[in-house]
């Protein structure tokens, strides 16, 4: 699968959850560096995780 973000970076806002959390897992599917921001630090955190451990 080509990773068509590669090289590019994204400031995902509302990330603990919802639209901006789905995003936020995409973009980094896709080869973009993520920033992660919202009000939750423990789920922000758990994403941050979930994105290094699949390879973002």
């Amino acid at each position: 699968m080509t990773r068509r973000l590669e090289g590019t970076a994204a400031l995902v806002t509302g990330a603990s959850s919802g639209i901006g959390h789905a995003t936020a897992l995409e973009l980094a599917r896709e080869g973009a560096s993520v920033a992660l921001v919202g009000r939750r630090e423990d789920r922000l955190t758990d994403l941050a995780a979930e994105i290094t451990d699949s390879g973002g």
